[in-house]
């Protein structure tokens, strides 16, 4: 299952390969924002655990679907408004970034995710507590290895073949073979 840093690698892996917007001003503050918005449906981790004392109360419903998915994209295209610190992106970017995160889960685990709710709702059993999630949060980030550097390495083949056709072009039109 892809811990925080492992959903933040997924969320910067898709936004550097789907999107061209990756201007160098306020490049920590957009790969902060990003890291944010590919962590965004877990928030009903932390819902679970001050109403319930169990992050898994909530975990995997409605945080998790489609409708969350295209109103919190709007929300974060939208957020540089109340504070110009944070980059601005377009509602497409921001809802593909949530988006990778729900993909990432149905993906990388064996629990549902409630992509269609009001419609389904799945939840994820068993209990978690503070200690459980503060350990797996901070403890647990080695599992993210893996999925952190699959996402390196996407990023770095992207940079290659972009300078491959770089240079395929530039050589096509000065005429050498």
């Amino acid at each position: 299952m892809p811990l925080p840093l492992g959903h933040a690698a997924i969320g910067l892996a898709v936004q550097d390969v789907c999107f061209r917007d990756n201007s160098v001003s306020k490049r920590w503050a957009r790969v902060l924002f990003i890291a944010v918005l590919a962590n965004l449906p877990d928030i009903d981790v932390l819902v679970g655990l001050l109403f319930q004392g169990n992050a898994n109360a909530y975990h995997r419903g409605p945080t998790h679907g489609l409708v969350f998915t295209l109103l919190m994209g709007f929300l974060a295209c939208n957020a540089w408004r109340l504070w110009t610190r944070i980059p601005k992106m377009n509602f497409m970017a921001c809802a593909v970034i949530i988006l990778s995160h729900v993909a990432a889960d149905f993906f990388l685990t064996s629990s549902a995710v409630s992509f269609f709710w009001p419609f389904e709702v799945h939840w994820t059993a068993g209990y978690k507590g503070w200690c459980d999630v503060i350990s797996l949060v901070f403890l647990g980030g080695f599992r993210d290895l893996g999925i952190i550097v699959t996402c390196g390495a996407i990023m770095i083949l992207k940079r290659v073949v972009i300078q491959m056709r770089y240079h395929a072009f530039r050589d096509s039109r000065s005429g050498q073979v």
